[in-house]
């Protein structure tokens, strides 16, 4: 955890970006993802320099001799306008021309855009970057969740992460191993990719230890597309503060672009996706438009996946609760796939207040594995009721909480759960019922609704106890009138 006087420095830059004319929270991000990856490129430099008092000779240098002022250690401490007239007018040209130090997140620099107004708020934020201790991953990591944290709390131009909570109970449900290759196609700020890096780092801790596990963890193993340079850049320097050195974060639109450069590749896929709408057929991907025929976007994010994983790879994604019973041919055929052609593990109905208060709409995360030969035979589903927050607008914590008993569950599926009734959160429900209701997955289909039993008292004792009372007040207002006369 950042500590408060961090905390407390990192609200006065964000508020003095406000006062500076800078509201949009992605921009003051971006501002600061800019210096953080300005400084790191300087401590590259350094340490360059450190080997070269080995070797003899700087290897790979970032910065010329002559580019010596642009280095952070060398702006830093200038007077406020001169460090405003070298960060504007030579690091940021210099950033733009660089294209970053090879790394993914270095190619996304180069459209770098610097919009900070004014010499005391580019000193004020400075002084800030100065302060974060670099070498501590968990800092680093800690500040840039503090950060993306305000786009959560301000919601600009339909821009909102998926909850963290929600992201760790998938990346919990599916335990990601140390060679796996795990894929998030719309990364957005790399939420997913996070969450499943610092997994592995708790639960495999020998991988970073074994030289060939380190360099795929560090250089192969996560791999983010995104269609907006700013979220490029942002989720790209989230994954570089959590410890990974080159993430594969690229540009792409993922329904539009052909996918099979990067079919059958990945073993393991974490997306919340955006459900826009639809889109033209022009403009849709023909791989994907072969495996379903729709305009949906959150149909063909689904082809997607199926085509990117590998067989046996698996996925849990969010999907809007359409999919689940949707009563087109695309919707009824994609369904019929996951179940029939692939391995349909699990359907979790979320709150629909999960979202809140960007989207009312009610989600779902489905669990499947790719096998191209099925392997279906019970669906286990789950219903959330509660998400340790509440579900209005303000979201605030509160103690019911159903996701660690979904994932307590969730390991004990193929043994107790088995026995669960129909009337309980969780039961699981046979292929062949989900075949004979025509492959709706929706849990109400599913769910026994239990009633109370009521015992009601006979009619005519009721009669009798209204004719007593009427009784009561017919003497009751013969008394009232004798008192008026």
């Amino acid at each position: 955890m950042i500590t408060g006087e961090l905390k407390s420095k990192i609200d006065g830059v964000w508020n003095a970006f406000w006062s500076g004319g800078i509201s949009n929270p992605l921009e003051v991000i971006e501002q600061i993802t800019y210096l953080l990856f300005i400084r790191r490129l300087d401590d590259l430099h350094t340490l360059a320099e450190n080997k070269a008092q080995v070797t003899g000779k700087i290897e790979n240098p970032v910065f010329t001799e002559e580019q010596a002022d642009l280095r952070w250690k060398n702006f830093k401490d200038s007077d406020p306008a001169t460090m405003l007239t070298t960060v504007s007018t030579k690091v940021f040209p210099f950033l733009q021309q660089l294209g970053g130090d090879g790394s993914t997140y270095g190619e996304h620099m180069k459209d770098a855009r610097f919009t900070i107004p004014t010499p005391a708020l580019l000193s004020k934020v400075v002084d800030l970057v100065s302060d974060i201790p670099m070498t501590n991953r968990d800092t680093n990591g800690d500040l840039y969740e503090y950060l993306l944290s305000k786009i959560a709390s301000a919601g600009v131009n339909g821009q909102f992460r998926t909850p963290r909570h929600i992201i760790e109970l998938m990346v919990g449900m599916t335990a990601p191993q140390p060679m796996d290759e795990i894929c998030d196609p719309a990364c957005g700020t790399a939420g997913f990719l996070v969450a499943a890096s610092e997994y592995v780092r708790e639960t495999h801790p020998g991988s970073l230890t074994d030289a060939t596990q380190r360099e795929h963890f560090h250089k192969s193993m996560f791999h983010g597309y995104d269609f907006d340079s700013t979220m490029l850049r942002i989720g790209s320097m989230n994954m570089l503060l959590h410890g990974i050195e080159s993430p594969d974060i690229r540009y792409r639109d993922s329904l539009s672009e052909g996918v099979s450069i990067d079919a059958d590749k990945y073993t393991l896929i974490l997306a919340n996706p955006p459900f826009a709408g639809s889109l033209d057929y022009e403009s849709t991907s023909k791989d994907l438009q072969r495996i379903v025929k729709t305009k949906k976007t959150e149909l063909l994010f689904l082809a997607l996946f199926l085509k990117l994983l590998k067989p046996g790879g698996r996925a849990a994604v969010i999907v809007p609760d359409g999919v689940l019973f949707g009563s087109s041919n695309a919707h009824k055929s994609l369904r019929e796939a996951l179940v029939e052609d692939q391995k349909l593990d699990a359907v979790v109905k979320l709150p629909s207040g999960v979202f809140k208060p960007y989207a009312g709409v009610s989600t779902a995360i489905l669990f499947f594995t790719k096998t191209n030969s099925g392997g279906t035979d019970n669906v286990w589903f789950y219903d959330v009721h509660a998400d340790g927050f509440s579900l209005d607008d303000k979201r605030d914590a509160i103690s019911a909480n159903d996701l660690p008993d979904v994932l307590e569950r969730w390991s004990a599926r193929d043994t107790t759960e088995a026995d669960r009734t129909r009337t309980e959160k969780s039961f699981c429900v046979p292929k062949s019922e989900i075949v004979g209701e025509g492959y709706d997955l929706s849990l109400n289909r599913y769910k026994a609704v239990e009633y109370d039993e009521i015992e009601h008292r006979p009619p005519l004792e009721i009669i009798g106890e209204l004719e007593t009372l009427e009784v009561e007040i017919a003497h009751g207002l013969e008394e009232l009138k004798a008192m008026l006369k």
